[in-house]
C-alpha cells in the first residue's frame, strides 16, 4: 500500500514539472550585469525614426473665418462656424482708457456729474428749468414790463412741477418755481392721497402780469408783477374730477384736503392767501414769494 502511495506521489511531481518547464520563460529575468568599465548613463538608442520637419504635421486653426476659403463651409454649416472661428474673445481690452485733458468740460456738458466716491449725482435733465429734473418748461430770460417795476430778470415758462401739469404754461422766477415745487411734493400730493386716483394737473389761472394787486387802481404793484407768484383755482383729478377752491373749500371732505393743500404752502411761499383772506380770493389760492417779509403770510 505504501508503495502504491509512493508511486502515485512520484507520478504527480514529474506531471507538475513538466506544466511548470512548459510555461517558463524563454530568457531569464535576472537583469544582465553591466559591462565592465561603463561609468557613465547610456540613454536607450529607439530603432523608431522621427521626423520633425515631417509634411503630415497639422496646419493651424484658422482664427476668422471671413476667408473665401472658408465662407461656403460656414455658410452651408451655421454649427461649424463657432469651431472655424475659435474660442471666443474679448473685444475691447479690459485696461480703462487714459482721462481726456478736457474732462472738465465734458462732464459740464453730460447729464451725469460725477463726484468723489462712487455715488452719481444725476444733472439737470433735458427740458428742466432752474437746475432742477422735478421743473420742466422753458427758459425765458429776461422779461420786460410796460413800466420799471414790473419785469423778471431771469424768467422761465413753467409747464409742470414734481411730474404735475399745468393747465397753462406759468411765466415765473425760479426761487417761485421751486416753491411750487415744493408744495405740490409736500403739500398738495399728500393731502390729496389717493383720491380721484392723485392729482393729474392744476389749473392756474394768474401768473406774470404786470399790473396792481387785485387789479385795483392806485394799488402796489402785485407780485405777479415780478414773476413771483402765482394763482391756483382747482386741482385736476386723474379720475376726471376737479377739487375747486371756490366749489369746494366749504365742502366736509374735499373742503378738509384743500385746507391741508393750503396750510402746506405756508413756508415755501410767504404769502398764502385763500377764500377766509378777503373777496378777491374766494375761487383761488394765490401763492407769492415775496422778499420783504420776514416770515410767512397765511389767511
Amino acid at each position: 500500500m505504501n508503495v502504491m502511495r509512493t508511486f502515485v506521489m512520484t507520478v504527480l511531481c514529474l506531471l507538475a514539472a513538466q506544466v511548470a518547464l512548459a510555461k517558463a520563460p524563454a530568457k531569464s529575468l535576472r537583469p544582465a550585469a553591466r559591462p565592465v568599465g561603463i561609468t557613465t548613463y547610456m540613454p536607450r538608442q529607439s530603432g523608431v525614426p522621427v521626423y520633425y520637419n515631417a509634411r503630415i504635421r497639422p496646419k493651424p486653426r484658422p482664427v476668422f473665418a471671413s476667408n473665401a476659403q472658408y465662407r461656403g463651409r460656414v455658410e452651408a454649416h451655421p454649427d461649424v462656424a463657432v469651431f472655424l472661428r475659435g474660442p471666443p474673445g474679448l473685444q475691447r481690452s479690459l485696461r480703462p482708457k487714459a482721462r481726456p485733458k478736457n474732462m472738465r468740460l465734458i462732464v459740464a456738458r453730460a447729464d451725469v456729474t460725477p463726484v468723489s466716491g462712487s455715488a452719481e449725482v444725476r444733472g439737470p435733465k433735458r427740458g428742466s428749468v432752474c437746475g432742477d429734473r422735478g421743473i420742466r418748461g422753458q427758459a425765458v430770460g429776461r422779461v420786460r414790463g410796460r413800466i420799471n417795476a414790473c419785469g423778471i430778470a431771469n424768467a422761465v415758462k413753467v409747464t409742470s412741477v414734481d411730474g404735475v401739469a399745468l393747465s397753462t404754461p406759468a411765466t415765473l422766477d425760479c426761487t417761485t418755481a421751486k416753491a411750487l415745487k415744493q408744495w405740490v411734493h409736500n403739500g398738495a400730493k399728500p393731502a390729496v392721497g389717493r383720491m380721484g386716483g392723485g392729482i393729474k394737473s392744476l389749473r392756474v389761472v394768474a401768473h406774470y402780469a404786470c399790473r396792481n394787486r387785485n387789479n385795483q387802481r392806485g394799488g402796489k404793484i402785485s407780485e405777479h408783477a415780478k414773476g413771483r407768484a402765482i394763482d391756483i383755482a382747482a386741482i385736476n383729478l386723474n379720475n376726471g374730477t376737479s377739487l375747486t377752491v371756490l366749489g369746494d373749500w366749504r365742502t366736509r371732505r374735499k373742503g378738509a384736503v384743500l385746507k391741508r393743500m393750503h396750510k402746506a404752502a405756508c413756508g415755501p411761499f410767504g404769502t398764502v392767501l385763500g377764500p377766509n383772506a378777503n373777496k378777491y380770493h374766494q375761487d383761488h389760492f394765490h401763492f407769492d414769494t415775496a422778499r420783504y417779509r420776514s416770515g410767512s403770510y397765511c389767511r
